[in-house]
């Protein structure tokens, strides 16, 4: 490299030890096309003297042959490195970056500024803790600004670097820097942030970025590096609830039957109770093992064996806790979507739902609506497509453990693959989980003994939940639809019916053909289900039926 440690000539053991030592922060730089963040990153990893003596040599010579700065070093091309994006000039993959300071080592996501790369830049975002959202000073707050401003919030980030760029083409001037901050910061309002911090800079030229500029004595603030350096980042793992998801059940001998697995979150001794989340079983923590021997306390983040004081049934994909604060146990979670396929979601197909350490067979039962990314404004839809972001809601095969996505990261998303070509078609982020009471109401109408009994469907459009379970009717009924379902069918909006098993079609089929619906029908492990919708709204091409009826 182009610059070392002393230590590394004098004491390597010591050298270890301290980047052992250092916390570590992962961060993104996102914005929209051209704003300069592969230029940024570079120059950072630039000046902070983390290029590889044949990596300059590279760069010196792809500067000259396919560089934008007529020769001179283009430090974009540190991170550019597919052929394309040297050609056009843009950033299309997400390029990761590693380099350190003698105060904390860094993890850098440079992630594309173009809107049909929307799912490349929420894969950067989802294990960040700070980005870096880059403005053309020239320019101004732009649509992909909003658009990436909202997507780290809705993964989860909270402190944001407003990094107005290419201050040096508009004369490093104070008014228009401080008129671009205060837009940001209105847009930004309801949106969550911890802390905004607005830095005047020049990528190109390395204006505040390792050292402060002398073009902008009017800025009083510190130079990016050295924010980035001693920005606090809260990691409040270890004070939430205990939550291990169980990633391999270790049995090598009779005496000995131990749970893996990486603690997500809150700390674990021996003696302490734990509840296993889906069965309720308690026991107490007999041992923590680990490679190294066993330990006195686990924290967030390690990789660990528990065995416990007694036998109970516990397998992968099973989540321990402690038993005053569970999670989320439920079959319908309620999440937010990032469509990521080229195939538009299509609600009823069975997707395989992968959690932290468990595979759960399930299927999008609605979509409520889709978030405008550009404007925040939720629209009414049906589904989803390409980097399509909407509020959901999912129907397991089981239930499984979750928690909000706001309250803990790895037990609060998911991701859906498609079953037969293993696709991952969405990332998934738990918002909450609906009253498993408050499921679509049935309405008994009055009638005697020896007739069917009336069901009126009634309170779907009210309660927005769209899953009628008639699993439970033993007799013969008939079903009925008030006319604000017939509105909420209107719109585009599916009801999922689950039987029992064939017996119970002909009421559905009665009341599809009554009301001029359609249906798709597909049998499962528990019985039948049914999709009720409008005819018109036609399902899409490749699944299902043909908007004609069946």
């Amino acid at each position: 490299m182009a610059h070392q440690s002393e230590l590394i000539e004098k004491d390597i053991l010591a050298y270890l030890k301290s980047q052992e030592e250092k916390s570590l922060l992962r961060f993104i730089t996102c914005g929209s096309v051209d704003d300069g963040k592969s230029t940024l990153i570079g120059r950072l990893l630039w000046d902070s003297k983390m290029v590889f003596e044949d990596q300059l040599a590279a760069l010196e010579a792809d500067s000259k042959k396919v560089g934008t700065q007529g020769g001179a070093i283009d430090y974009a091309l540190l991170l550019d490195g597919l052929q394309a994006e040297r050609e056009q000039g843009i950033t299309i993959d997400v390029a990761y970056r590693f380099f350190s300071t003698d105060r904390r080592k860094f993890i850098v996501a440079d992630t594309p500024g173009h809107e049909q790369y929307t799912r490349n830049m929420v894969t950067g975002a989802s294990t960040a803790k700070v980005a870096v959202i880059l403005v053309d000073a020239r320019k101004g707050l732009l649509t992909q600004t909003r658009r990436h401003s909202f997507l780290v919030s809705l993964v989860g980030i909270k402190h944001i670097v407003l990094a107005i760029n290419k201050m040096d083409l508009i004369g490093y001037d104070q008014e228009k820097f401080n008129a671009i901050e205060a837009d940001y910061r209105e847009f930004a309002a309801p949106l969550g942030f911890t802390s905004i911090t607005a830095l005047p800079i020049s990528a190109l030229n390395g204006d505040n970025i390792i050292e402060k500029s002398s073009e902008t004595p009017w800025y009083q603030g510190p130079p990016l590096l050295n924010f980035l350096e001693t920005v606090q980042v809260e990691d409040d793992r270890d004070e939430q609830p205990f939550r291990l998801p169980v990633q391999w059940v270790n049995r090598p001998n009779l005496d000995f039957r131990g749970f893996c697995g990486t603690v997500a979150s809150g700390t674990v001794r021996p003696g302490d109770e734990i509840r296993v989340a889906s069965s309720g079983q308690t026991s107490k923590v007999a041992r923590i093992v680990t490679f190294n021997g066993d330990l006195e306390e686990a924290v967030a983040g390690q990789a660990i064996t528990l065995t416990l004081e007694d036998e109970i049934d516990i397998s992968r994909g099973d989540m321990l806790t402690r038993p005053e604060a569970p999670p989320l146990y439920t079959r319908h979670p309620e999440a937010h979507l990032v469509w990521m396929h080229d195939e538009p979601l299509q609600p009823g197909q069975l997707y395989l739902v992968k959690t932290a350490t468990g595979v759960t067979p399930g299927r999008v039962t609605a979509v409520q609506y889709a978030v405008d990314v550009n404007t925040l404004e939720q629209k009414q839809v049906t589904t989803l497509g390409l980097n399509e972001i909407g509020l959901a809601r999912i129907e397991l095969d089981r239930p499984v453990s979750f928690d909000p996505y706001g309250a803990n990261r790895d037990t609060g998303s998911f991701i859906l693959i498609d079953r037969f070509t293993n696709a991952t078609v969405a990332a998934g982020m738990v918002l909450n989980a609906p009253d498993e009471s408050q499921r679509a109401h049935l309405s008994a109408g009055e009638s005697n003994p020896w007739a069917p009994r009336l069901i009126t469907l009634d309170a779907v459009a009210a309660t927005n939940l769209n899953l009628v379970d008639l699993t439970e009717e033993k007799g013969l009924f008939i079903l009925d639809l008030a006319q604000s379902i017939h509105d909420y069918l209107g719109k585009g909006n599916r009801i999922l019916i689950r039987l029992r098993d064939l017996s119970q079609l002909e009421p559905v089929a009665q009341l599809a053909y009554d009301n001029e619906l359609a249906f798709e029908f597909d049998r499962n492990g528990d019985g039948v289900s049914i999709l009720l919708f409008k005819r018109g709204t036609t399902p899409l091409k490749g699944y299902g039926d043909d908007g004609t009826g069946i």
